[in-house]
C-alpha cells in the first residue's frame, strides 16, 4: 500500500485540509500513550494540528481565544508575541497555590515570550483560521443550534447552560437569555423553562462550583461546566421547595444535552459520571462542600464578608432572603381603576391574589405578564412593593416641575404620572433603557420628556428649577439580588466603592437644580452602608440639607405578610 503523501512545514503543522485532517503526525509513535488533555486544547478532528509528542513536564495549556470569521485577533487580554510561538511548559505550582476550579479553563493565561520562529507564510485561503491556531482555543459556540425537541429539558438544560457561561464572561443575564432565544428561536414555553432552570443555575451556583470542583478529576471546559450547574440544582431542594424534576431524568437528559453540542459532547461521559456520583453520595457530597461559606450561602466570600459586617444580626436573613424567587408584585393605576375593582378582575381570572399596599397587589403564583388581566392596557404595572414607597414620599402635586433622574425602566416614572398631572422630566444615560421608559408609558396612557443624559452632568438642563427631584443612583444592586441573581456573581468588592462616588457626584449636581424649598428623594437599591446610610449623612453635611422622614434601610425579606426587596430612602428639602 503506498503511503499518502504528506505536507511539511519547517516551523508549522500541517492546515488541516479535508485530505489531512485525520492523518496522523508523522513520525509519532503508535504505542505510544495518549497526551494528557492538559498539554492543549481540545479541538476536533478538522481542527488537530500535527505534534510532536512531548517528554518532560506536562506542556501548559493552550491560550484560548473567541472563534470568529473573517480577521482574527487573539484576546485583548494575551500579551503580543510570535504568530508561530509553541506553547511553553507550565511550571509545578507552588506549595500551598490555590487549585483550578471549574470555570478557569475558560480564561486564558498569558505564555512566557518565546523567539520568534519564522517559516513560510502559506497560500491566502489555506492557512489555519485564527480561532483554529494551536495556541488559540474556539470560544463556546454561543449560538450554535443544537437538534433537541424544543419541549424537552434538555433543550432548557443546554440554553441555561449558554446563558450560564456567557454570565461567568462578564454578560448580565437578562442580556444572555436574550441572545439565547434568539438564536435558538425558542417558544414562549421554552423560553420560560430556559429561564427558569438559568435562574435556578445562578442562585445555586457557589454550591454547584464546589460539587464539580470536588467530583471532577480535573477542571472541565466552561461549557461543559455551565452544563453541570444548570443540571445540579434540579436534583436537589432549593429555598422555594423540593427539586423539579425527577434526578434519573435530569442526568438522562443533561446527557443528552451534552451530546447535541460540539463543545461538550466529548464530555457527556463525564457529565453522566459526575451526576450519578452526585445521586449515590448527595448527602456526603453536600456535607462536605457546605463547609465553605461560597458553598453554604451561594455567594462570593466578600458579598458575605460584607453582609455580615453591615447586619451582624439579620446577615443570615439576609443572604437567604437573596437566594429566594421574588413574588410578582403589581401596581395598580388608580386613573383606570381602584385596587379593588381589580381583585375582582383577578378573581374572575381564577387568579389568587392580595392586597399588600396602598396600590400594591401581589399575586400567588407568578404568571407571564402577557397573562395578567388589563396590563396591556394600563391598569397595572409590574413593580416590587419596596420600590412603590418612592413616588408617595415625594408628595407631588398638579403643576409641579418633576425630575426622574436615572429614570430607566420607568417603574418610579409612571407611578409619578399616575397620582399627579406634572411636567417631568425622565433622564437617563442610556438610551436603548430610555426607550423602555417610553414604551411604558405608552402602555399607561401617560407622557414626560425623555432626555437621555447622565445625571452627573448640566449640558442638558435649561436653568429651570425642578420643585422635586427623584435621584434612583447607580450602585450594586445587591438588594435586588433575589430578583437578578447574576448580580452577585457580576459585581466586584471594589464596585461599591467606585459607584458610591459616582452616586455622590450625581446627588450633588441635582441638588443644584432643586428649587428652594423643593424635595430630592435620594433613592438605592443596594444593602452596603456606604452607597446608602453613610452616603446619605455625607450629602446631608455637604450640602447643608435638612433631612425629612424616610423609611431608611428595608432589608430584603420574604413572608406571607411581607415579601419585598432591599431599598434605601433619604428625603431632602432644600432651605429657602
Amino acid at each position: 500500500m503506498n503511503k499518502r503523501p504528506t505536507l511539511t512545514l519547517k516551523s508549522k503543522p500541517a492546515p488541516a485540509t479535508k485530505k489531512n485532517a485525520a492523518r496522523k503526525p508523522a513520525g509519532a509513535n503508535p504505542a505510544a500513550p495518549k497526551a494528557s488533555p492538559k498539554a492543549g486544547p481540545k479541538a476536533t478532528p478538522a481542527q488537530r494540528p500535527a505534534a510532536a509528542p512531548q517528554a518532560g513536564p506536562k506542556a501548559a495549556p493552550a491560550q484560548k481565544g473567541p472563534r470568529k470569521t473573517g480577521a482574527q485577533a487573539a484576546p485583548k487580554s494575551a500579551p503580543k508575541s510570535a504568530p508561530n510561538a509553541a506553547p511553553q511548559a507550565r511550571p509545578a505550582p507552588a506549595a500551598g497555590a490555590p487549585e483550578r476550579g471549574p470555570w478557569d479553563a475558560g480564561r486564558v493565561r498569558a505564555a512566557a515570550p518565546v523567539p520568534e520562529q519564522r517559516s513560510a507564510r502559506p497560500e491566502a485561503g489555506q492557512g489555519l483560521r485564527g480561532s483554529h491556531h494551536r495556541d488559540l482555543k474556539p470560544r463556546v459556540q454561543t449560538e450554535f443550534q443544537a437538534e433537541l425537541k424544543s419541549d424537552s429539558l434538555a433543550f432548557a438544560l443546554l440554553g441555561a447552560a449558554t446563558a450560564v457561561v456567557q454570565v461567568r464572561g462578564g454578560m448580565a443575564l437578562p442580556q444572555a437569555l436574550a441572545g439565547v432565544f434568539t438564536s435558538t428561536g425558542a417558544t414562549p414555553q421554552a423560553r420560560g423553562a430556559i429561564q427558569d432552570v438559568a435562574y435556578r443555575a445562578m442562585r445555586q451556583l457557589g454550591r454547584s462550583e464546589a460539587l464539580v470542583a470536588a467530583m471532577a478529576p480535573k477542571a472541565p471546559d466552561p461549557l461543559v461546566a455551565a452544563l453541570l450547574a444548570a443540571a445540579l440544582p434540579l436534583m436537589q431542594a432549593g429555598e422555594d421547595g423540593p427539586a423539579p424534576y425527577e434526578a434519573f431524568t435530569v442526568v438522562d437528559q443533561a446527557v443528552t444535552a451534552a451530546a447535541s453540542h460540539p463543545d461538550t459532547v466529548r464530555a457527556k461521559g463525564m457529565v453522566n459520571a459526575l451526576l450519578r456520583r452526585f445521586l449515590r453520595e448527595r448527602d456526603t457530597l453536600l456535607e462536605s462542600v457546605c463547609q465553605q461559606p461560597p458553598a453554604r450561602w451561594n455567594y462570593p466570600q466578600w458579598w458575605i464578608d460584607a453582609a455580615i459586617t453591615a447586619y451582624p444580626q439579620d446577615w443570615q436573613a439576609v443572604l437567604t432572603a437573596g437566594n429566594r424567587a421574588p413574588p410578582l408584585t403589581l401596581r395598580v393605576n388608580t386613573r383606570k381603576g381602584t385596587v379593588e375593582d381589580y381583585l375582582r378582575t383577578l378573581a374572575e381570572a381564577n387568579i389568587g391574589a392580595r392586597q399588600v399596599g396602598p396600590q400594591a397587589v401581589r399575586l400567588d403564583k407568578p404568571v407571564g405578564v402577557h397573562q395578567i388581566p388589563g396590563f396591556t392596557d394600563g391598569r397595572v404595572s409590574v413593580q416590587d412593593a419596596s420600590a412603590q414607597l418612592a413616588a408617595p414620599l415625594l408628595d407631588v402635586r398638579d403643576g409641579m416641575r418633576v425630575l426622574d433622574a436615572c429614570a430607566a425602566p420607568g417603574g418610579k416614572t409612571g407611578h409619578l404620572l399616575e397620582l399627579a398631572d406634572v411636567d417631568l422630566t425622565a433622564l437617563d444615560a442610556d438610551p436603548q433603557r430610555l426607550a423602555r421608559v417610553g414604551e411604558n408609558l405608552d402602555r399607561l396612557g401617560l407622557s414626560a420628556t425623555l432626555r437621555p443624559a447622565e445625571a452627573q452632568a448640566r449640558d442638558w438642563w435649561d436653568g429651570q428649577p425642578f420643585d422635586r427631584i427623584l435621584a434612583d443612583v447607580p450602585c450594586t444592586a445587591s438588594g435586588i439580588v433575589r430578583r437578578h441573581p447574576d448580580i452577585r456573581w457580576l459585581r466586584r468588592k471594589s464596585d461599591t466603592l467606585q459607584l458610591a462616588t459616582l452616586s455622590a457626584q450625581i446627588l450633588d449636581n441635582l441638588w443644584q437644580m432643586l428649587r428652594p424649598n423643593g424635595k430630592l428623594l435620594f433613592v438605592t437599591c443596594s444593602l452596603w452602608p456606604q452607597e446608602s446610610e453613610a452616603q446619605a449623612a455625607a450629602f446631608a453635611v455637604r450640602n447643608r440639607a435638612t433631612r425629612l422622614d424616610a423609611p431608611g434601610q428595608l432589608l430584603p425579606v420574604g413572608g406571607a405578610e411581607q415579601d419585598h426587596d432591599g431599598l434605601f430612602y433619604a428625603l431632602f428639602q432644600k432651605d429657602a
